[in-house]
């Protein structure tokens, strides 16, 4: 019986290549001994594609869209370079606490950015909420 598939390629090697690329998918990352086949990183420049879906047409919605994309992107951030034992923070513990992780320069600007009027924030979360409220104080 003849197959009728768009595969040009026979079971065997298909086998054989799905084992090739078992250890790169299981572990997210190249996994070639010699950096030159390793794919090259995406250079500055380069158009970066949201993989999170469709980007919304010009205006509003699409700027809402980024706000909330970086106000997440930073809320992780800032997340990632404080332990949960340093809450509730305020705005001094929290620029602390960035700077003894060497948390990456714009992670900093953004708890510079926070009001010192004695605040105290619960989790990162509400540091996010207090910076896109409005400016410094």
């Amino acid at each position: 019986m003849v197959e009728r598939g768009g595969n040009p390629v026979s079971p065997r090697k298909d086998d054989e290549l799905k084992h090739e690329l078992e250890g790169q998918l299981r572990s997210g990352r190249p996994t070639h001994a010699e950096e030159a086949y390793e794919p090259e990183p995406p250079a500055d420049d380069d158009i970066r594609v949201d993989p999170g879906g469709p980007v919304p047409p010009p205006g509003e919605a699409r700027e809402r869209a980024q706000a909330e994309t970086e106000a997440e992107t930073l809320r992780v951030e800032l997340a990632r370079h404080l332990e949960r034992t340093s809450f509730p923070a305020d705005r001094r513990t929290v620029l602390d606490g960035r700077e003894a992780h060497h948390a990456p320069e714009p992670v900093l600007e953004a708890a510079r950015r926070l009001p010192d009027d004695g605040g105290r924030y619960a989790n990162a979360t509400e540091i996010v909420d207090a910076l896109r409220s409005g400016p410094a104080g």
